[in-house]
């Protein structure tokens, strides 16, 4: 991430643009470090900051239904929001201020749901970046798996789509299969078109080019190293090449 895309946001306009309980939490941080991209907040469009200020929100809100944050997960977390040094403590504002909101998290995951209702990856890419954090320290907890859930359903996602995230992160029964969302008996042309479609799809390139926020690209990295462990177990296990 650049130096100049986590700066300073000189009032709370930004706040009341964006709205919502996303919005009263980017007011509450108005004048500390924000998001800023090259001199205009968030760029062309609030859905920058309406992304990553709630990706911020639901992981602060899953530490705190989780009651312990390991060093891990703070770590997973600088993977998934990546700031400059200068810029760290007003992240950890933004942070703290989610995980004591009066907010429930399904205020900040139903305005998520409600901003991106018509770009669903980017939902999908959001619960991606919650997993990746949750199970930094090798495990999921019950507590975090039924945060995700909870999260998920308010997200529009179903059991499948669910299971198919969670195979990215944790191994489930024929999870090599779910990540490429695909049985264990299709043959290997469909399982090899598959695997091309989701590299494709998913390249951090991609996501660039959409002018995605860098939140979304560190995922969508994150993502396509799970896909390609996952091609690589079953090309090993049916030979393929």
């Amino acid at each position: 991430m650049s130096t100049g895309l986590w700066g300073k946001i000189g009032g709370a306009g930004i706040g009341v643009l964006v709205g919502g309980p996303i919005g009263a939490l980017v007011g509450s941080v108005a004048g500390h470090f924000l998001v800023d991209r090259e001199g205009a907040p968030f760029g062309p469009t609030p859905r920058d900051v309406v992304f990553t200020t709630g990706l911020v929100a639901l992981a602060a809100k899953m530490a705190k239904s989780d009651g312990v944050v390991t060093d891990s997960e703070v770590q997973a977390f600088g993977r998934v929001v990546q700031v400059d040094p200068e810029a760290r403590a007003g992240v950890q504002r933004l942070f703290d201020l989610a995980k004591a909101t009066t907010d429930g998290f399904e205020a900040y995951a139903g305005q998520l749901a409600s901003a991106f209702g018509e770009e669903p990856a980017l939902l999908e890419d959001v619960l991606d970046g919650l997993f990746h954090i949750a199970t930094a320290d090798g495990a999921i907890h019950e507590g975090e798996e039924q945060y995700l859930r909870a999260v998920a359903g308010i997200f529009g996602l179903d059991e499948a789509a669910f299971r198919r995230i969670a195979a990215r992160h944790v191994r489930l029964s024929d999870d090599p299969y779910l990540v490429l969302g695909l049985e264990s008996s299709a043959d290997p042309a469909a399982l090899k078109a598959q695997y091309r479609r989701l590299v494709a799809e998913n390249h951090p390139d991609r996501a660039l080019a959409r002018g995605l926020p860098p939140e979304a690209v560190a995922i969508a990295t994150h993502r396509l190293a799970a896909i390609n462990a996952a091609w690589d177990r079953i090309a090993a296990e049916r030979g393929l090449k």
